[in-house]
């Protein structure tokens, strides 16, 4: 048997940037200097190996968390890419969250990158929560449509001349995170007021449910109708909430509100369900129980527009399916068969939707969704991308 070839492990390089562009805003949505004072402050980290030039930069961006201290965009850069990792004004807040503002916030990273930084190409590299974004930007910067948000606030992102992106990399990655909330919320809550006003036969978590796993297809159908009904509720609320608001015509805009219990997908406990390799009963933030009513569950907090643009499968637009469908970017999907974040059907629903000509479908064995303790698949993951980039002509041997 050969050699696997040896993985460059080169020094990294750390550097801070801003960027700050102008917006106007009908009201502050963010605390701070984020999105106030006339202007969208970013922040990122980019990081480069030592003596190492590439015209190439890839890009990591989720809509809230920051990015730079996760293994694989270290272990990309130790492989020789350039790493931007980059944070969205509502990096590790998502309360506010407008998705269409975030495409704004990629974008002008993507501008920065090609304008000022003099990178030839950029590639977007959506992990996690960062994939369906940047299926959302891609569709957009490709086919710009958009004028305003969900909730009919203006924003101008067929105006604002996004740039595409040179490739896709989809990995590790969901649907949407409106997806998530309608497969995770638990429906066995019956006031929105009070979480512990329950439905013990919907209660995954409940010894005394008569049900448990595994679960037959019929409890599964009542289960998930069930939860497409409590987000129907939810969204109908919303929307009669800023009907309201709109109809007082005072200096109240907007609200914010707790939704309780949202993780509660029973693919956590079952792994019968859309099976793969993932440890049962568990979950890549812990113990499931325990997050479904704990404070960073999906969509806990939340304003009124927030939950349309980014929690409403009805309203949201960040449909990793749905926007797969609208670009032509050569595009890398990479799904963790272990993986105890994404659910399984996810990733291939994206490849097969995915209207892109290049395309790359790859299946990581035995890989979690953080690849933690496991140096070797996340060693698997970086060969893949490079090699992949390399073919394209996207990152120098």
């Amino acid at each position: 048997m050969q050699d696997r070839p040896t993985m460059p492990n080169h020094e990294i390089e750390f550097s801070w940037l801003h960027l700050q562009y102008e917006e106007k805003a009908a009201f502050t949505e963010t605390y701070g200097f984020a999105g106030n004072q006339g202007a969208v402050n970013l922040e990122g980290i980019l990081m480069r190996p030592k003596g190492v030039p590439s015209r190439t930069l890839t890009i990591y961006m989720h809509p809230t968390s920051t990015l730079q201290l996760l293994p694989v965009p270290r272990a990309m850069v130790a492989a020789g890419a350039h790493v931007l990792c980059a944070a969205s004004r509502y990096a590790k807040n998502d309360a506010a969250l407008i998705m269409e503002k975030v495409l704004l916030d990629l974008g002008a990273y993507v501008r920065h990158a090609k304008e000022v930084m003099g990178y030839e190409k950029v590639v977007i590299c959506g992990w996690s929560g960062g994939g369906s974004l940047a299926l959302f930007y891609q569709s957009q910067a490709e086919n710009p449509t958009i004028e305003d948000t969900p909730a009919g606030d203006p924003v101008n992102v067929k105006g604002a001349g996004l740039i595409p992106a040179d490739a896709l990399i989809f990995q590790a990655a969901h649907i949407s995170r409106a997806q998530l909330l309608l497969d995770s919320i638990d429906p066995s809550v019956t006031n929105e007021l009070d979480p512990d006003t329950r439905i013990r036969e919907l209660d995954i978590y409940d010894p005394a449910n008569p049900s448990q796993p595994p679960y037959s297809a019929d409890y599964i159908a009542h289960y998930r109708a069930q939860q497409r009904a409590r987000v129907d509720r939810i969204r109908a609320w919303v929307w009669d909430t800023l009907e309201m608001l709109k109809k007082r015509n005072t200096g109240e805009l907007e609200r914010g509100f707790v939704t309780h219990r949202t993780f509660a997908d029973p693919r956590f406990i079952d792994p019968t369900l859309d099976p793969n390799d993932r440890k049962p009963r568990w979950c890549y933030m812990g113990n499931p129980e325990t997050v479904n009513t704990g404070p960073v569950a999906l969509g806990r907090f939340s304003t009124l527009r927030s939950w349309l643009s980014q929690w409403s499968y009805q309203d949201s637009r960040a449909n990793g399916v749905e926007c797969a469908k609208r670009i032509n970017a050569p595009f890398l999907a990479i799904e963790n068969s272990a993986d105890d974040a994404a659910p399984q059907p996810h990733t291939p629903a994206i490849f097969a939707a995915a209207a892109s000509r290049d395309k790359t479908f790859h299946v990581i064995q035995g890989a979690t969704h953080y690849y933690a303790g496991q140096p070797d698949k996340m060693a698997e993951a970086v060969t893949l991308q490079r090699s992949w980039l390399q073919a394209r002509g996207l990152l120098e041997s």
